[in-house]
Formats: C-alpha cells, sequence, structure tokens
C-alpha cells in the first residue's frame, strides 16, 4: 500500500518532526509512507471572507497537483466522520482488499480546505470536533496510521 499525507505548510518544531519520524520509520514495515509538503499562501492576519477563499483556493490548486487521478483521498475535516482506531483500521484493510492502493490523506493549511479539493475527497474523516494545529495533526495522524496496521495484524500495542 502505498499512503500520501499531502499537507499545507512546512514542519518547523523539531519535537514534532522527531515523532513523525519515528512513526514513518516504524511504518516502513507495513507501507510505503510519505508526506507531502506544499506552500501555505503567505497572508495577513486578518482577512475578508473573499481573500480566505482565495488563499484556500491557491492552496488547493497546490495540493491537488499532488495527487494523482486513481487515488483514493481522505481529507481531514471538522465535519467528517469521526472513527475509532479499530474503524480506521477497518476502513484501510477494505481499501487494501479492494484495490485502492493508492491513498492519500490530506491535512488542510490554517483556514482548512478548499471546496474543490473536499469535492474530490473520497472520504471526509474527523479526528474531534476540536480544532487542532494542523501541524500537529501530521503527529496524530501517522501515529493512528501505524495503530491502524498494527491492529489489522494483531499485533501488540499500548490501548
Amino acid at each position: 500500500m502505498n499512503i500520501s499525507i499531502v499537507t499545507v505548510g512546512k514542519l518547523k518544531e523539531k519535537y514534532l518532526k522527531q515523532g513523525i519520524e519515528e512513526y514513518l520509520k516504524r511504518l516502513s514495515a507495513y507501507a510505503k509512507v510519505e508526506v507531502i509538503e506544499v506552500a501555505d499562501e503567505k497572508a495577513p492576519e486578518q482577512l475578508s471572507e473573499l481573500e480566505m477563499i482565495q488563499v484556500k483556493q491557491k492552496e488547493g490548486e497546490r495540493i491537488l497537483a499532488k495527487i494523482s487521478q486513481d487515488t483514493y483521498v481522505i481529507v481531514l475535516a471538522i465535519q467528517g466522520k469521526m472513527q475509532s482506531s479499530e474503524e480506521l483500521a477497518e476502513s484501510l484493510d477494505k481499501l487494501a482488499t479492494y484495490g485502492k492502493s493508492k491513498i492519500a490523506f490530506v491535512i488542510g493549511g490554517s483556514l482548512g480546505l478548499s471546496d474543490e479539493v473536499l469535492a474530490r475527497s473520497d472520504e471526509k474523516l474527523s479526528f474531534s470536533r476540536m480544532t487542532f494545529p494542523h501541524q500537529l495533526m501530521r503527529l496524530i495522524l501517522v501515529e493512528q496510521i501505524y495503530r491502524a496496521f498494527r491492529i489489522n495484524r494483531n499485533e501488540p500495542y499500548h490501548k
């Protein structure tokens, strides 16, 4: 299985980089996982509604350019479906069983995802109704993907 995590912005925090690198290393035994960073759109602190849409559209174009047509796309969105770790594991297992070998998880920038990216998605996944920093979501996501593989192989992992 080939899994891409397409995300907006560069990761600067050393502790997050280290955590992500650790889980990517662990995941290498199960799947090919890569993190693809696209540039975030520079914008002032205060934006009008139109400017917010424009920023999301520009970031969205960059995201979509990194996703091939044959990729199953799961976007992280507050309005998405919440799943337990076991349900996520089952979802990934079903995708693999039914020939979806390319999966892309998409994490938007600080303003979220464009309508075009949401429309391209095959599934919307929510980790919580809370808002998390998109950089932190990378670490949470790679940990949950790792957990899913461990669950699917009946391998021990802390609960």
